[in-house]
């Protein structure tokens, strides 16, 4: 044992401990969340809380609460339970954050109430990259992405599943019916039991068909013919695997440095339907430049699909 590199004990104290300004190195990424978010006027942004009450508990201020957001975001940690462990664990977070613990539900709340600042605070992070110079100008890529919904599949209805859910319980009515004739012209205590429970169960389907009678009135006022309970926007879509019940997402890559210029979430089902970036919903501050390469790119992606259609 005495031939390998050995820890500190855990129960060893020192005179002069550690501080967490030596956990965090010079490069890491959390300096540049910590800089860029300190020389933002969140204010002017619209966030809530900024200015603290002069009486009652203190609050977060909203810095601290978008600086673990936006870890959260490049760390593809998006569930506000886990950012609260993190803070609790992880000495980048802890740095960042000088050590505070939110909870979880004050965390979710913070995004919930401030998305539109949120969005703001994206849109200052494109201009500076611009005023930087990280965006390149010679070439852009749009691709589409598709993200689950927390839609379930069995709340979203198209024509053809609602009809075949309809078959289902129909038919599941019409045994538990020949089921009752059997158990009626038994006897004895154990066929009166099966009686009862038998008629529980087609009332129960009964009443789950009309529940799907009245969804399918609903779901001939939809335009696309789909319906999700739910998350109303969201849409089933074909994926490589079984599908899914989600958003396709639709970025505008630029290639130098792969910052994304611009995105839509579309509720389009497939890529080909997806293949057009419509110039009035590229964002004000995207360069002119970027703006009509988005343009052609947008022009080639339906030759392409067209083409495709025709093979």
């Amino acid at each position: 044992m005495n031939r390998f590199i050995q820890g500190h004990g855990r129960t060893q104290t020192t005179l002069l401990p550690e501080c967490l300004e030596d956990y965090v190195h010079e490069d890491n990424p959390v300096r540049a969340i910590e800089a860029f978010i300190e020389q933002l006027d969140l204010g002017n942004l619209g966030f809530a809380g900024v200015t603290s009450a002069a009486t009652g508990r203190p609050g977060y201020h909203p810095a601290v609460l978008l600086k673990i957001y936006l870890y959260g975001y490049l760390n593809r940690i998006h569930s506000s339970r886990r950012l609260e462990r993190e803070t609790q664990r992880n000495f980048e977070l802890m740095w960042l954050v000088e050590g505070l613990r939110p909870d979880f539900k004050t965390i979710a709340r913070f995004r919930k109430d401030n998305a539109k600042a949120i969005r703001a605070v994206c849109r200052q992070f494109v201009v500076l990259c611009r005023e930087l110079g990280l965006l390149d100008e010679s070439v852009v890529a749009i691709d589409g992405s598709k993200f689950k919904a927390v839609n379930n599949r069995d709340r979203n209805f198209t024509d053809a599943k609602l009809k075949r859910r309809l078959s289902d319980l129909e038919a599941g009515i019409e045994r538990y019916l020949r089921d009752l004739d059997a158990a009626d012209r038994a006897e004895g205590e154990v066929a009166e039991l099966k009686t009862v429970r038998l008629k529980d169960k087609i009332e129960a389907l009964r009443a789950k068909v009309e529940e799907l009678k009245a969804i399918e009135g609903e779901l001939k006022k939809s335009p696309d013919k789909q319906l999700s309970l739910t998350d109303p926007d969201a849409r089933s879509m074909k994926t490589r695997g079984a599908g899914i019940v989600g958003y396709n997402v639709q970025s505008a890559v630029e290639a130098k440095h792969h910052l994304i210029v611009a995105h839509e979430v579309r509720t389009a089902l497939t890529v080909r339907s997806s293949a057009r970036w419509p110039s009035r919903r590229v964002p004000r501050w995207v360069p002119v430049s970027l703006r009509s390469l988005l343009t052609e790119a947008t022009s080639r992606a339906k030759r392409f699909s067209r083409a495709s259609a025709r093979a």
